[in-house]
């Protein structure tokens, strides 16, 4: 049964007035995966430290969090608040993200990750590839993972799917021809980055891979991008461990975004990565997504079976992305 690492530290980063990054996420998760049986739960209590957080980041941006946690409360920028828990919370998280690596590679498993602060839009000094903010991010959690996971693999395989580019993580990885970062998000929308021509710095073309869908995309356009992208790539590699920046905020109505995902994306991923150990990182997801989201992911790895060719209709838009995605990429990797 999958495992649910959590440390109540990550509760206490908190907003003064209303956000709708807050401590609520974490509990409605907690609250709807017990629901349904999912009672692993791991309860860590270690925090990182800032020389781990420095192998990610650069001085000047992490002593800028510091220095802000030390006041009562304050803005990082216009939509990231900092208050005087925030260092602890976001040294748990990013804590927890490397010992998930860790139990992975002792046990094949998923083991999902409840981290907030959430971490894909912090880049190496905060602000990524131009974004006009952090996107309510701190420390770059998935970074943490995946540079312990380099010690083991000589891959290591990325997928975002919160509806939000990842550019920290494409920025901090960017000359990284080792990581492989496959990232579905909504064109168009914050943080204005992912294009498909963005393919990686000069040794790792190829290995920056994006997917960016039109609005009101839908459960069959992800799943036709997955089976034509993703599964060839993991075919390809073979790895033993996946790594996953687990966004809920593409599922419909939850409030961020204009994606259409249900229960069915969120379950056929789960059951596509099933052979794989994963560790599933917690991203976005404001609303309706934290109920259903990780329910379904979860319940998706446990499945035996899910019958791919019923959900198979993609628009001629999402056919067209893929396509050039496709093509792109062949270029630099012998895969499709």
């Amino acid at each position: 049964m999958p495992k649910i690492l959590f440390n109540p530290e990550v509760l206490k980063h908190k907003p003064k007035f209303y956000h709708v990054e807050n401590p609520e996420r974490v509990k409605i998760i907690l609250e709807n995966l017990k629901s349904k049986g999912y009672n692993d739960i791991i309860l860590m209590t270690e925090k990182s430290t800032i020389d781990e957080i420095l192998k990610i980041h650069d001085k000047e941006y992490v002593e800028t969090i510091i220095n802000l946690s030390n006041l009562n409360f304050t803005y990082y920028d216009t939509d990231t608040y900092i208050c005087k828990d925030t260092l602890d919370a976001a040294l748990s998280a990013f804590k927890m993200s490397k010992d998930a690596v860790k139990l992975s590679l002792k046990n094949k498993d998923l083991y999902f990750v409840l981290t907030r602060p959430p971490g894909h839009h912090a880049g190496i000094s905060g602000r990524a590839l131009g974004a006009p903010s952090n996107g309510f991010c701190i420390f770059n959690n998935i970074c943490g993972s995946a540079y312990l996971l380099k010690k083991f693999m000589k891959k290591v395989i990325i997928i975002d799917f919160d509806v939000h580019h990842g550019n920290g993580t494409q920025e901090i990885f960017w000359n990284d021809e080792d990581i492989i970062h496959i990232d579905f998000h909504q064109k168009g929308i914050y943080p204005g980055t992912g294009d498909i021509f963005d393919l990686g710095g000069d040794n790792a073309r190829g290995t920056k891979i994006n997917l960016p869908f039109k609005s009101h995309s839908t459960d069959s356009d992800y799943i036709y991008a997955w089976i034509e992208i993703v599964d060839p790539i993991l075919k390809y590699f073979k790895p033993k461990i996946v790594l996953v920046s687990s966004g809920f905020d593409a599922y419909m109505n939850d409030g961020l975004a204009s994606i259409d995902l249900t229960e069915t994306f969120y379950k056929f991923a789960g059951y596509k990565l099933s052979k794989y150990s994963v560790v599933s990182v917690l991203e976005g997801g404001y609303g309706i997504g934290l109920k259903y989201g990780p329910v379904s992911f979860l319940e998706g790895y446990e499945k035996l079976n899910i019958e791919e060719d019923k959900y198979i209709f993609p628009s001629e838009d999402t056919k067209l992305m893929v396509n050039t995605v496709k093509n792109v990429i062949s270029e630099y990797l012998d895969i499709f």
